[in-house]
């Protein structure tokens, strides 16, 4: 018994002394954010073909000065995702004149001259903006018209969307 006694003493002891030296710690972090310029996406020229004949497929090219053209500000230097809902047809009336292929292309200044192609789709292509907080994107295609197509004005809606990332 004088065994425990002991024992237990000497526990209390110890234990007397190390809660003495245990104390709390703490620690801090910074939370922080950054917020972005909210993005404007405009559209700034039609897609025009203009006058196309049956039977014979007409190409606008991304450099032309019938391409469609976008403009794009926000977050200077900021990354941004690139997505486009496309028309398979442009439409009159019951009449669809198909659009055979899509090309496009990027620039941070209003230039078709060194810009960077893409093929636009509903996939995001991955650009990112100018030091000022520009983007310019054109995009082209390519309608086939049958032999049998019937005259008419031909109209489709081609739609970018645009995310940071």
């Amino acid at each position: 018994m004088r065994t425990t006694i002991r024992v237990s003493a000497a526990l209390a002891t110890i234990l007397s002394l190390t809660a003495a030296t245990a104390r709390a710690q703490s620690a801090s972090i910074t939370a922080t954010a950054t917020v972005y310029q909210a993005m404007t996406v405009t559209g700034a020229r039609t897609l025009d073909f203009q006058t196309v004949f049956p039977g014979v497929a007409k190409t606008v090219a991304v450099t032309a000065a019938t391409s469609g053209e976008f403009t794009l500000t926000g977050q200077s230097s900021a990354n941004v995702n690139l997505s486009f809902t496309l028309p398979t047809n442009l439409v009159n009336g019951a009449n669809n004149l198909p659009i055979g292929t899509w090309t496009g292309c990027t620039n941070t200044s209003n230039s078709t001259t060194g810009c960077t192609a893409f093929t636009p789709s509903a996939s995001a292509t991955a650009s990112a903006f100018s030091g000022t907080g520009n983007l310019w994107v054109w995009v082209g295609g390519t309608v086939t018209p049958a032999a049998n197509q019937a005259a008419g004005t031909y109209t489709g809606t081609v739609q970018l969307t645009a995310a940071y990332f």
